[in-house]
Protein backbone atom coordinates (compact mmCIF):
# COMPACT_ATOMS: atom_id res chain seq x y z
CA UNK A 1 0.00 0.00 0.00
CA UNK A 2 1.07 3.59 -0.47
CA UNK A 3 1.31 5.99 2.42
CA UNK A 4 -0.11 9.47 2.01
CA UNK A 5 2.04 12.33 3.22
CA UNK A 6 0.94 15.80 4.26
CA UNK A 7 2.87 18.76 5.60
CA UNK A 8 0.08 19.40 8.11
CA UNK A 9 0.31 15.95 9.64
CA UNK A 10 1.04 16.11 13.36
CA UNK A 11 4.07 13.94 14.10
CA UNK A 12 3.87 14.15 17.90
CA UNK A 13 1.35 11.30 18.42
CA UNK A 14 3.25 9.10 15.98
CA UNK A 15 6.58 9.87 17.65
CA UNK A 16 5.11 9.04 21.07
CA UNK A 17 3.71 5.81 19.69
CA UNK A 18 7.09 4.82 18.25
CA UNK A 19 8.90 5.58 21.54
CA UNK A 20 6.43 3.51 23.56
CA UNK A 21 6.58 0.64 21.06
CA UNK A 22 10.38 0.62 21.09
CA UNK A 23 10.41 0.57 24.88
CA UNK A 24 8.36 -2.62 24.74
CA UNK A 25 10.98 -4.35 22.63
CA UNK A 26 12.99 -5.23 25.71
CA UNK A 27 10.00 -7.02 27.23
CA UNK A 28 10.16 -9.91 24.76
CA UNK A 29 10.00 -13.27 26.50
CA UNK A 30 12.11 -16.33 25.60
CA UNK A 31 9.14 -17.48 23.48
CA UNK A 32 9.96 -14.66 21.04
CA UNK A 33 13.69 -15.24 20.64
CA UNK A 34 13.16 -15.54 16.87
CA UNK A 35 11.35 -12.20 16.91
CA UNK A 36 13.75 -9.69 18.52
CA UNK A 37 11.50 -6.73 17.67
CA UNK A 38 8.40 -8.40 19.08
CA UNK A 39 7.39 -5.44 21.25
CA UNK A 40 7.53 -3.00 18.37
CA UNK A 41 5.90 -5.45 15.98
CA UNK A 42 2.99 -6.22 18.27
CA UNK A 43 2.37 -2.53 18.90
CA UNK A 44 2.39 -1.67 15.20
CA UNK A 45 0.30 -4.75 14.41
CA UNK A 46 -2.40 -3.52 16.79
CA UNK A 47 -2.16 0.00 15.36
CA UNK A 48 -2.54 -1.33 11.80
CA UNK A 49 -5.52 -3.49 12.79
CA UNK A 50 -7.28 -0.47 14.30
CA UNK A 51 -6.46 1.73 11.29
CA UNK A 52 -7.81 -0.94 8.96
CA UNK A 53 -10.95 -1.55 11.02
CA UNK A 54 -11.95 2.08 11.40
CA UNK A 55 -10.59 3.75 8.25
CA UNK A 56 -9.19 1.62 5.44
CA UNK A 57 -11.69 -1.23 5.39
CA UNK A 58 -14.81 1.04 5.46
CA UNK A 59 -13.39 2.98 2.50
CA UNK A 60 -12.65 -0.28 0.67
CA UNK A 61 -16.15 -1.62 1.35
CA UNK A 62 -17.73 1.61 0.06
CA UNK A 63 -15.53 1.46 -3.03
CA UNK A 64 -16.51 -2.17 -3.60
CA UNK A 65 -20.19 -1.36 -3.14
CA UNK A 66 -20.34 1.51 -5.65
CA UNK A 67 -17.97 0.00 -8.23
CA UNK A 68 -19.24 -2.56 -10.76
CA UNK A 69 -17.18 -5.75 -10.96
CA UNK A 70 -15.86 -5.07 -14.48
CA UNK A 71 -14.74 -1.56 -13.45
CA UNK A 72 -13.09 -2.93 -10.31
CA UNK A 73 -11.21 -5.50 -12.40
CA UNK A 74 -10.20 -2.83 -14.91
CA UNK A 75 -8.76 -0.61 -12.16
CA UNK A 76 -6.86 -3.58 -10.75
CA UNK A 77 -5.47 -4.36 -14.20
CA UNK A 78 -4.28 -0.77 -14.69
CA UNK A 79 -2.23 -0.77 -11.48
CA UNK A 80 -0.90 -4.27 -12.20
CA UNK A 81 0.18 -3.04 -15.63
CA UNK A 82 2.10 -0.15 -14.06
CA UNK A 83 3.77 -2.62 -11.70
CA UNK A 84 5.04 -4.57 -14.71
CA UNK A 85 7.60 -1.76 -15.19
CA UNK A 86 9.00 -2.55 -11.73
CA UNK A 87 8.81 -6.27 -12.43
CA UNK A 88 10.74 -5.95 -15.69
CA UNK A 89 13.56 -3.94 -14.09
CA UNK A 90 13.89 -6.46 -11.25
CA UNK A 91 13.88 -9.31 -13.79
CA UNK A 92 16.94 -7.79 -15.43
CA UNK A 93 18.64 -7.10 -12.09
CA UNK A 94 18.18 -10.80 -11.26
CA UNK A 95 19.63 -11.80 -14.66
CA UNK A 96 16.29 -13.26 -15.79
CA UNK A 97 16.62 -11.96 -19.33
CA UNK A 98 13.97 -14.16 -20.97
CA UNK A 99 11.43 -13.40 -18.26
CA UNK A 100 12.31 -9.72 -18.48
CA UNK A 101 11.55 -9.76 -22.18
CA UNK A 102 8.19 -11.40 -21.50
CA UNK A 103 7.23 -8.89 -18.81
CA UNK A 104 8.27 -5.93 -20.96
CA UNK A 105 6.15 -7.35 -23.78
CA UNK A 106 3.24 -7.66 -21.33
CA UNK A 107 3.54 -3.98 -20.48
CA UNK A 108 3.70 -2.87 -24.12
CA UNK A 109 0.79 -5.06 -25.26
CA UNK A 110 -1.49 -4.20 -22.33
CA UNK A 111 -0.65 -0.49 -22.54
CA UNK A 112 -1.65 -0.40 -26.23
CA UNK A 113 -4.07 -3.17 -27.16
CA UNK A 114 -5.33 -3.36 -23.57
CA UNK A 115 -6.42 0.31 -23.45
CA UNK A 116 -3.84 1.54 -20.98
CA UNK A 117 -3.81 -1.74 -19.08
CA UNK A 118 -7.53 -1.98 -18.33
CA UNK A 119 -7.74 -5.27 -20.24
CA UNK A 120 -5.17 -8.02 -19.73
CA UNK A 121 -4.63 -8.84 -23.40
CA UNK A 122 -1.10 -10.16 -22.85
CA UNK A 123 -2.37 -13.28 -21.09
CA UNK A 124 -4.09 -14.26 -24.36
CA UNK A 125 -0.63 -14.14 -25.99
CA UNK A 126 0.69 -16.64 -23.42
CA UNK A 127 2.55 -13.95 -21.45
CA UNK A 128 1.83 -14.77 -17.79
CA UNK A 129 2.04 -12.30 -14.92
CA UNK A 130 5.19 -12.50 -12.78
CA UNK A 131 5.90 -11.13 -9.32
CA UNK A 132 9.34 -9.57 -8.81
CA UNK A 133 10.38 -6.70 -6.55
CA UNK A 134 13.59 -5.13 -5.29
CA UNK A 135 13.41 -7.06 -2.02
CA UNK A 136 13.60 -10.27 -4.04
CA UNK A 137 16.45 -8.80 -6.05
CA UNK A 138 18.42 -8.14 -2.86
CA UNK A 139 17.70 -11.72 -1.77
CA UNK A 140 18.89 -13.00 -5.16
CA UNK A 141 22.27 -11.34 -4.54
CA UNK A 142 22.57 -12.87 -1.09
CA UNK A 143 21.25 -10.12 1.19
CA UNK A 144 19.68 -11.71 4.28
CA UNK A 145 16.11 -10.75 5.12
CA UNK A 146 16.82 -9.91 8.76
CA UNK A 147 14.26 -10.13 11.59
CA UNK A 148 10.54 -9.86 11.08
CA UNK A 149 9.39 -6.24 10.99
CA UNK A 150 5.90 -4.72 10.96
CA UNK A 151 5.69 -1.27 9.34
CA UNK A 152 2.99 1.30 10.18
CA UNK A 153 0.16 1.06 7.61
CA UNK A 154 2.33 -1.05 5.30
CA UNK A 155 2.15 -4.23 7.39
CA UNK A 156 4.49 -7.27 7.46
CA UNK A 157 8.01 -6.70 6.20
CA UNK A 158 11.70 -7.15 7.03
CA UNK A 159 14.73 -4.85 6.88
CA UNK A 160 15.57 -6.19 3.43
CA UNK A 161 12.02 -5.74 2.13
CA UNK A 162 11.73 -2.30 3.72
CA UNK A 163 14.77 -1.21 1.70
CA UNK A 164 13.23 -3.00 -1.26
CA UNK A 165 10.17 -0.75 -1.04
CA UNK A 166 12.42 2.28 -1.46
CA UNK A 167 14.03 0.74 -4.52
CA UNK A 168 10.64 -0.12 -6.03
CA UNK A 169 9.49 3.48 -5.50
CA UNK A 170 12.27 4.56 -7.90
CA UNK A 171 11.01 1.99 -10.43
CA UNK A 172 7.41 3.26 -10.24
CA UNK A 173 6.53 5.70 -13.08
CA UNK A 174 3.96 7.43 -10.85
CA UNK A 175 6.80 8.54 -8.55
CA UNK A 176 8.18 10.82 -11.27
CA UNK A 177 4.75 12.12 -12.29
CA UNK A 178 4.32 13.39 -8.72
CA UNK A 179 7.47 15.54 -9.10
CA UNK A 180 5.78 17.62 -11.81
CA UNK A 181 3.50 19.21 -9.22
CA UNK A 182 0.12 20.82 -9.69
CA UNK A 183 -2.59 18.71 -11.28
CA UNK A 184 -0.15 15.87 -11.94
CA UNK A 185 0.72 15.63 -8.24
CA UNK A 186 -2.97 15.64 -7.29
CA UNK A 187 -3.66 12.94 -9.86
CA UNK A 188 -0.84 10.81 -8.48
CA UNK A 189 -2.14 11.18 -4.91
CA UNK A 190 -5.61 10.24 -6.11
CA UNK A 191 -4.26 7.20 -7.91
CA UNK A 192 -2.44 6.13 -4.73
CA UNK A 193 -5.67 6.38 -2.73
CA UNK A 194 -7.50 4.43 -5.44
CA UNK A 195 -4.77 1.78 -5.45
CA UNK A 196 -5.07 1.36 -1.65
CA UNK A 197 -8.88 1.11 -1.84
CA UNK A 198 -8.77 -1.32 -4.76
CA UNK A 199 -6.12 -3.54 -3.14
CA UNK A 200 -7.96 -3.63 0.18
CA UNK A 201 -11.28 -4.35 -1.53
CA UNK A 202 -9.73 -7.31 -3.37
CA UNK A 203 -8.46 -8.66 -0.03
CA UNK A 204 -11.86 -8.62 1.69
CA UNK A 205 -12.75 -12.03 0.28
CA UNK A 206 -9.60 -13.53 1.88
CA UNK A 207 -10.39 -12.38 5.41
CA UNK A 208 -12.30 -15.55 6.17
CA UNK A 209 -9.13 -17.60 5.68
CA UNK A 210 -7.37 -15.74 8.50
CA UNK A 211 -10.46 -15.85 10.72
CA UNK A 212 -10.77 -19.61 10.29
CA UNK A 213 -7.03 -20.20 10.76
CA UNK A 214 -6.79 -18.16 13.96
CA UNK A 215 -8.74 -17.82 17.15
CA UNK A 216 -9.85 -14.55 18.73
CA UNK A 217 -6.39 -14.29 20.30
CA UNK A 218 -4.26 -11.46 18.92
CA UNK A 219 -1.15 -13.59 19.50
CA UNK A 220 -2.54 -16.33 17.25
CA UNK A 221 -3.40 -13.89 14.47
CA UNK A 222 -0.03 -12.15 14.76
CA UNK A 223 1.84 -15.47 14.57
CA UNK A 224 -0.23 -16.66 11.62
CA UNK A 225 0.39 -13.49 9.60
CA UNK A 226 4.09 -13.51 10.47
CA UNK A 227 4.53 -17.15 9.45
CA UNK A 228 2.52 -16.76 6.24
CA UNK A 229 4.47 -13.64 5.23
CA UNK A 230 7.90 -15.18 5.86
CA UNK A 231 7.03 -18.38 4.00
CA UNK A 232 5.63 -16.43 1.08
CA UNK A 233 8.71 -14.21 0.79
CA UNK A 234 11.05 -17.20 1.05
CA UNK A 235 9.08 -18.89 -1.73
CA UNK A 236 9.29 -15.82 -3.99
CA UNK A 237 12.99 -15.13 -3.39
CA UNK A 238 13.87 -18.75 -4.23
CA UNK A 239 11.45 -18.93 -7.19
CA UNK A 240 9.57 -21.76 -5.55
CA UNK A 241 12.64 -23.84 -4.73
CA UNK A 242 13.15 -25.20 -1.23
CA UNK A 243 16.40 -26.30 0.49
CA UNK A 244 15.17 -29.88 0.10
CA UNK A 245 14.93 -29.39 -3.67
CA UNK A 246 18.50 -28.11 -3.79
CA UNK A 247 19.72 -31.14 -1.81
CA UNK A 248 17.90 -33.50 -4.18
CA UNK A 249 19.45 -31.79 -7.22
CA UNK A 250 22.93 -31.95 -5.66
CA UNK A 251 22.44 -35.64 -4.87
CA UNK A 252 21.30 -36.37 -8.44
CA UNK A 253 24.29 -34.46 -9.87
CA UNK A 254 26.65 -36.42 -7.62
CA UNK A 255 25.19 -39.72 -8.82
CA UNK A 256 25.34 -38.69 -12.48
CA UNK A 257 28.96 -37.50 -12.27
CA UNK A 258 30.31 -40.38 -10.15
CA UNK A 259 32.46 -42.98 -12.06
CA UNK A 260 30.62 -46.14 -13.02
CA UNK A 261 31.54 -49.35 -11.22
CA UNK A 262 33.68 -51.78 -13.33
CA UNK A 263 31.72 -54.52 -15.00
CA UNK A 264 32.43 -58.07 -13.86
CA UNK A 265 32.70 -60.94 -16.26
CA UNK A 266 29.94 -63.54 -16.20
CA UNK A 267 30.65 -66.54 -14.02
CA UNK A 268 30.69 -68.99 -16.91
CA UNK A 269 33.47 -67.01 -18.62
CA UNK A 270 35.73 -66.71 -15.59
CA UNK A 271 38.96 -68.75 -15.62
CA UNK A 272 41.30 -69.48 -12.71
CA UNK A 273 44.78 -68.01 -12.70
CA UNK A 274 46.38 -71.40 -13.41
CA UNK A 275 44.90 -71.42 -16.89
CA UNK A 276 42.73 -74.53 -16.32
CA UNK A 277 39.06 -74.28 -17.11
CA UNK A 278 36.70 -74.25 -14.19
CA UNK A 279 34.47 -77.37 -14.37
CA UNK A 280 30.97 -76.45 -13.31
CA UNK A 281 29.27 -79.63 -14.57
CA UNK A 282 27.65 -82.04 -12.16
CA UNK A 283 29.88 -85.02 -11.12
CA UNK A 284 29.17 -88.43 -12.77
CA UNK A 285 27.53 -91.13 -10.70
CA UNK A 286 30.08 -93.35 -9.04
CA UNK A 287 29.39 -97.09 -9.48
Amino acid sequence: MHTLKSSRFNLKPLASFIIVSLSLTGCATPNHLGDPWYGWNRGVHTFNEDADRFVIKPIAEAYQWITPEFVNQGVTNVFENIKDVRVTINDLLQLKMAQGGMDFSRFVINSTLGLGGMIDVATLFDLPKHNEDFGQTLGFWGVASGPYLVLPLLGPSSPRDAIGRIGDAFFNPLTYVAFIGGAASIATTGSNVLDVADTRADAISNEKIIEEATSSSVNSQYSFIKSAYQQRREYLVNDGRTPEDDLDLAFEDEINTSPAAPETEPLDKATPSSGHKLNLSAPENVQ
